[in-house]
């Protein structure tokens, strides 16, 4: 950066007020550090922490402040709650992880499948678009962070918290106990909304501009995550008694397994609501035909590139090398996902598990088999 500025020191002398930039040497150097500049703004991100090697247990020592400034992509909000909770770092990172698989599980079939990239921004240019695809990473990412520290605290690794203080519900049978070990769901909901929102609440700007309405998107689309890992938490029971006679139970609160928090946020990501800025500065429907969105449902304020090619200024990848399905007319068939640029046909062999047999007692043998398939690959 240092070495960019004093280019544009050398290339291009001052200019007086109302002068005009025409040196061609001036223009490369100033293109180059604007791509600079936009390389170190994708690049902040907290995600960085589920790709980062310090998240490990031994790394949180006492008086390790250094290493908060050491992890790539948190805002000034985001350090100072690194230095108070170091020992939740470490399931913020896990948080940021299980968001990023199941993105990827549930986008398998799609042009654009949730790929990272080999830098701290993650994710890169694809999320500076206000899309769908960036609506769905925002709250799923969320959503991971709050099933990870609530379910850190019921294992009794974090020091500020411990099992859930949930309150009994009221449909519960008065012969039923409400105790165990809960996941502290109002804790990670809690500090979720802290942590991540962080980086949004720091910000300010111009009342309608562009960056503002991209603020409260992100915002909306974090609660929209958090609130499907609340929505989706249940009661769980164990039974008590004499030769399992369930006589008595034990109940506490559970969340539910991640997967369906993916599974929920992905209808919400196919129904999600296009929204624009008002007179007011507020973010409102485009279409008033449609019932406004809930604080559960996904928004976004731009449309989606159609991500069939690799594209550098909006982040895709495209889909050529990607394995289709010839016979599907989903969005996982040859037609859609090569974007009508046909597909190649190769055979390739594969190892699977086969001839299974259950043995006494107890466990499953099988042999391995090799057979060899028709693969396609979009051109």
């Amino acid at each position: 950066m240092l070495i960019l500025r004093r280019l544009v020191r050398v290339c291009c002398p001052s200019v007086p007020a109302g002068g005009v930039l025409d040196s061609r040497p001036c223009v490369v150097a100033l293109t180059l550090l604007t791509l600079l500049m936009q390389v170190v703004v994708e690049a902040n991100s907290w995600w960085s922490l589920a790709m980062n090697p310090l998240l490990i247990p031994e790394a949180y020592i006492i008086g390790a402040q250094p290493l908060c400034s050491q992890l790539v992509g948190l805002s000034q909000g985001q350090k100072k709650l690194c230095q108070l909770y170091q020992d939740h770092m470490q399931y913020i990172g896990e948080g940021a992880k299980t968001g990023i698989r199941e993105c990827q599980y549930q986008f398998r079939h799609r042009r654009w499948n949730c790929s990272t990239v080999d830098n701290s921004s993650v994710f890169g240019r694809v999320m500076q678009i206000g899309s769908r695809e960036t609506a769905f990473t925002y709250a799923i990412s969320a959503a991971g962070v709050v099933n990870a520290v609530s379910r850190a605290c019921r294992e009794g690794e974090l020091a500020s918290c411990g099992c859930s203080r949930a309150a009994r519900p009221k449909d519960l049978p008065r012969d039923w106990l409400w105790g165990g070990c809960g996941d502290n769901l109002n804790y990670g909901y809690r500090f979720s909304k802290e942590f991540v929102d962080a980086r949004e609440r720091e910000k300010s700007y111009a009342k309608g501009s562009y960056e503002s309405a991209r603020l409260m998107m992100n915002l909306h689309n974090n609660e929209a995550g958090r609130r499907s890992v609340s929505d989706l938490a249940h009661v769980s029971c164990k039974c008590h008694g004499v030769s399992g006679s369930c006589s008595l139970k034990t109940c506490w609160l559970q969340l539910a397994d991640f997967r369906k928090v993916g599974e929920m946020l992905k209808e919400k990501y196919d129904s999600a609501a296009s929204m624009k800025l008002n007179t007011r500065g507020k973010l409102v429907q485009r279409d008033s035909k449609f019932n406004p969105p809930t604080s559960n449902d996904l928004v976004y304020i731009e449309s989606s590139p159609d991500y069939c090619l690799s594209n550098q200024s909006t982040g895709s990848l495209g889909t050529v090398g990607r394995l289709c399905n010839k016979t599907s007319e989903g969005m996982d068939g040859c037609e859609l996902m090569c974007c009508g640029r046909g597909y190649d046909q190769y055979k390739a062999q594969i190892v699977e598990r086969c001839h299974c047999k259950f043995h006494w007692c107890c466990y499953v043998k099988c042999k391995r088999c090799t057979k060899i398939v028709d693969q396609f690959v979009c051109k």
